[in-house]
């Protein structure tokens, strides 16, 4: 009987081993706006908190750039994440994402601004200080996926001129936005891409950097940035990040209010909000505008072949003008 009585107890302890072993892991993408290190300590007590509130494991995920999240998520390494809004597109389009909340800045604005910078001594003041294009400047702009870093100024100061970067300046980088601000600081760039959020985390970690830089540019509002996950998540475990997301820093959290909301606030941000894929829309119009210029100065194209592109692109930025007319606001 004792033996029988072992053997039982031996089994229930190895299920109960064996049922923790299998918890589903949820790796959560973070795109590259900073370093890594800066990154890790700002989202760490989120994604403890996460996993603590939703019985998952969760792990940080980090990549070199923006495209290094969007094909985690596409090869299954990714299940969620921290994306800008082009690089939720992007998700969406080619990785099975779907957005389904947004982050509200700290200061309850319902987006931030993208910004060009230049070293606070410098005589550019202006957009058409910066437009001279004599191949004189070093110019920053952000990564290819980001919205604020490249999509907003390739749509709003290059596109609206059909200037091409690469024509006007002397030379052309891409990097994160704490690379760039950091960039024109030291005078190593006459200018560079960057935002709202990242120039206020600037002036609060690193306050004599941001005395030596100036905005010489405010972009139009872009809205707060999506979480996405995997479609190919189960309808239980979305219903638990969701339930968590949604709840954090609000009356209706399980965990301690004040310290969550305490997190929020050192990623800028105040309680999510629930959303879609129907956010993408502005970002989807801009990006159609910008290949729309982009093709009105292709000098390869024959004038009938370009009047058959711009009719499709036209076409197509008609469509999702309609469908954000449609959607529900606020």
């Amino acid at each position: 009987m004792n033996a029988i009585l072992k053997g039982l107890a031996a089994l229930a302890l190895a299920s109960t081993f064996a049922g923790s072993a299998i918890a589903e892991t949820i790796n959560f993408g973070i795109i590259s706006t900073e370093s890594q290190q800066n990154l890790r300590t700002k989202w760490q007590p989120f994604l403890d908190d996460m996993k603590k509130e939703t019985g998952l494991e969760i792990e940080p995920f980090f990549a070199t750039d923006y495209a290094g999240v969007i094909e985690g998520m596409r090869f299954g390494k990714v299940q969620m994440g921290w994306f800008g809004n082009k690089s939720a597109m992007e998700a969406v389009d080619r990785a099975k994402g779907e957005v389904f909340a947004q982050s509200v800045p700290v200061s309850g604005e319902p987006g931030y601004y993208g910004l060009i910078l230049a070293p606070k001594d410098s005589p550019l003041n202006s957009v058409d200080d910066l437009l001279k294009c004599d191949k004189t400047l070093n110019f920053g702009l952000g990564d290819p996926n980001s919205t604020s870093g490249y999509l907003v100024p390739m749509t709003f100061v290059f596109g609206a001129r059909n200037i091409d970067p690469k024509s006007c300046f002397k030379t052309v980088t891409n990097a994160n936005h704490e690379t760039n601000a950091m960039g024109v600081a030291n005078g190593q760039l006459d200018a560079a891409t960057n935002n709202t959020e990242n120039l206020a985390l600037i002036e609060k970690n690193q306050p004599a950097a941001f005395q030596k830089v100036k905005i010489i540019w405010k972009s139009p509002l872009i809205s707060s940035d999506p979480l996405v996950w995997s479609k190919d998540l189960s309808a239980e475990t979305k219903e638990k990040l969701r339930t968590f997301v949604l709840n954090y820093g609000t009356d209706r959290t399980k965990g301690d209010k004040a310290e969550e909301l305490k997190t929020l606030a050192g990623l800028t941000w105040s309680p999510f909000r629930a959303s879609s894929d129907d956010q993408l829309l502005p970002v989807r119009v801009m990006e159609v505008s910008k290949a729309m210029a982009a093709t009105r100065s292709d000098a390869s194209l024959s004038a009938g072949a370009k009047a058959a592109k711009l009719k499709e692109l036209e076409d197509k930025k008609a469509g999702y003008e309609a469908k954000l007319a449609a959607a529900p606001q606020g």
